[in-house]
């Protein structure tokens, strides 16, 4: 039964990527991809009412990772198609202010469930038997009002606040990237007389950059350690004259492959191979 849903998640994630390749617009995107999500926990649902788990062990599962994870992404385009439907088409102070209120709101949610934050961020097991088993609440585990009018045939107490965790952690990342792009706006334009542009370009990677401007930041070499990331970031943007994108995302992608500081470790080699060519 597991596999037969993971197939399903798989056919999703697919649907969703080809809807990010067509679709460059945000609104557009967000609501084709709304409708997809919705369709896939509809066959979901029906699939679970017709298929019994074969242990307690597949319905923790799913209730506490697969189900959280295909909600997580609905509840992050609903959110995304009503912060840009609002978002005012005005300043970039105006924008700024706002994108800071909805992250204001995401930091509210992680403080008013920060002990079921702990519990999921350090893979906690011990009250699963209560959190993601159907028919079972406790009122005294702070149970969210949704439960109530949910489907108890495919909802738990907790499994909608695990969606909203990730969904929340999605939206971070977004409403981040979205305010860098505004700095990154405000930063080229206030230096601009100071560079001239196009006389460096960088010519590796735009990960390999990243990489090298997180090291920079780690390392604390630059005004004591006290420069933002994204203001390191934006400067290094406006020197190359490069726009890196997502470069939270990128970080994520560095931080998560076999072996992180790979292009740190080229540069090692390559100012060692300079320095053996000089001594022969």
């Amino acid at each position: 039964m597991i596999s037969n849903i993971y197939e399903k998640l798989k056919e999703l994630e697919s649907e969703l990527k080809q809807i990010e390749s067509d679709i460059p617009d945000i609104l557009k995107r967000s609501e084709k991809s709304i409708y997809c999500i919705s369709n896939c926990l509809r066959k979901l649902k029906e699939y679970i009412r017709q298929n019994a788990f074969q242990s307690k062990d597949d319905e923790i599962l799913f209730f506490k990772e697969i189900k959280p994870h295909i909600y997580s992404k609905l509840i992050f385009f609903v959110k995304v198609f009503n912060i840009e439907s609002k978002r005012p088409n005005a300043s970039d102070k105006s924008q700024k202010k706002y994108l800071l209120n909805e992250l204001d709101k995401l930091e509210k949610f992680f403080t008013d469930n920060l002990e079921f934050y702990q519990y999921m961020r350090n893979k906690m097991v011990y009250l699963d038997d209560k959190y993601f088993v159907r028919g079972k609440h406790d009122l005294h585990l702070y149970i969210d009002t949704f439960y109530f009018d949910a489907d108890p045939d495919f909802s738990t107490s907790h499994d909608f606040k695990v969606a909203r965790i990730l969904a929340n952690d999605l939206l971070c990342v977004y409403i981040k990237t979205e305010l860098s792009a505004i700095e990154r706006k405000e930063y080229i334009t206030n230096r601009q007389p100071q560079i001239i542009k196009g006389k460096y370009v960088w010519t590796d990677s735009k990960i390999s950059l990243v990489e090298l401007i997180y090291a920079i930041h780690a390392s604390g070499c630059i005004n004591r350690g006290s420069v933002d990331i994204k203001e390191l970031a934006l400067f290094v943007e406006s020197v190359f004259c490069i726009d890196l994108g997502d470069f939270y995302r990128t970080y994520l992608e560095i931080k998560n492959r076999q072996h992180p500081p790979k292009f740190l470790d080229s540069l090692r080699d390559g100012l060692l191979k300079k320095i053996e060519q000089q001594d022969d």
